[in-house]
């Protein structure tokens, strides 16, 4: 015969201040895992949604990011009129020779430096990137000392806005837009106009990277291939996503295993906690424990629904954990420790599968402490616990 429900709810409420300690620990357990993994995932979104997976990006083969990557225009020129390339519909190759230079500029929030992409595009970066979209002003004019600035790193650096003059290289730049990139790290870039930017950082004559839009993704492999088999040119072609995701290099792994350390050290504290209430609980219920196997209830009854109302309090605390961390979603947040050198703004996303992994998280911590004492709740003879009670 096994104890209905309303039993279990009818003690929590009765016994509401011990209860309300054990879904507060379990609760702060839950906000603080669920919050560390929602940054984690923010930061491989950011760079995951950079690009697309119909471009390419073409580097120097061995850099480990545009910055320590050059060609010159011929070699460029040696892949962009591969049939590979897509046209657009003037018959150009789609493909963006681009260069790369950090700028330093305080941020907002503690006066301190970062450094940040500052990128010279040409007008088929436009074409080739369709995904970007001034939200504000206007986009720059070719030849011209302008520029236009991601949202996300506007809102963390100083001197950023629409208006604002940028003293880069000894030239003044004029910040003319704002634009997005659908959250990913291009909003963290400053771009201006390649032939205005490339005399002025003194990289005439060719670029980090050029960047194409393929006729086939799935030549992107072969073509690769070929380049890396070319002798003539040292130059190598990854995926765009694949690439910005790379850029990450450890940062990612190290969020993830910060989340997995924080919820095994505040896991087993949080463990004990419910451990201990599970025990104040089991030693004010003796004389009622000892009636119900009295009237007839078996251990195994009895061993459920202490591990029932345990599960019930960790429910509970990681509902109420879920939504104090939904508090952070969309917070922006920067790291400058990746490949390129350079801040990248993110904001954290929380989404079903971590909500998921939250809540099953706090059934496996209530679980595991209420183990203990519903088994010794089981375990007591009947004429003890009326003894003792």
């Amino acid at each position: 015969m096994a104890l209905p429900l309303s039993y279990n709810v009818r003690n929590l409420r009765q016994r509401w201040k011990v209860t309300l300690l054990a879904i507060f620990g379990i609760g702060l357990v839950v906000a603080v895992f669920v919050t560390l993994l929602s940054m984690e995932s923010g930061f491989r979104i950011a760079l995951r949604s950079t690009g697309s997976p119909l471009n390419g990006i073409v580097t120097q083969r061995g850099s480990m990011s545009e910055l320590t990557s050059w060609m010159n225009i011929a070699d460029a020129d040696v892949f962009m009129v591969d049939p590979r390339v897509a046209r657009d519909s003037n018959g150009k190759a789609m493909a963006s020779c681009e260069v790369v230079i950090l700028a330093n500029r305080p941020r907002k929030s503690d006066n301190q430096p970062a450094n940040i992409t500052f990128r010279g595009v040409t007008p088929m970066a436009f074409k080739v990137r369709n995904n970007l979209k001034v939200v504000e002003g206007r986009s720059f004019t070719p030849g011209l000392y302008e520029v236009i600035v991601g949202e996300r790193i506007a809102d963390r650096v100083q001197g950023l806005d629409v208006g604002s003059v940028l003293n880069v290289q000894k030239k003044d730049w004029k910040v003319v837009g704002l634009f997005v990139a659908e959250g990913g790290s291009f909003e963290s870039e400053i771009w201006g106009d390649y032939d205005a930017m490339a005399p002025a950082i003194r990289r005439n004559g060719g670029c980090e990277s050029v960047t194409v839009r393929l006729q086939d993704p799935g030549t992107l492999a072969a073509f690769d291939k070929d380049l890396r088999a070319n002798p003539r040119v040292q130059l190598q072609m990854d995926s765009e996503p694949k690439y910005y995701e790379n850029l990450a290099g450890p940062t990612a792994a190290a969020l993830l295993g910060l989340a997995a350390f924080v919820a095994v050290v505040m896991g087993i504290g949080a463990v004990f906690g419910a451990m201990n209430t599970m025990y104040a609980i089991v030693s004010q219920r003796t004389r009622e424990i000892g009636t119900l196997r009295a009237l007839g209830f078996s251990r195994f009854s009895i061993l459920f629904s202490f591990v029932l109302e345990s599960v019930l309090l960790a429910l509970i605390g990681g509902a109420l954990g879920c939504l104090a961390a939904f508090t952070m979603n969309g917070y922006t947040a920067g790291t400058g420790n990746t490949n390129s050198f350079s801040e990248l703004a993110f904001a954290f996303k929380l989404t079903p599968a971590l909500l998921i992994f939250g809540m099953v998280f706090a059934v496996v911590m209530g679980f595991v402490g209420g183990m203990l004492p519903a088994f010794r709740a089981a375990s007591m003879p009947i004429t003890r616990a009326l003894r003792e009670a």
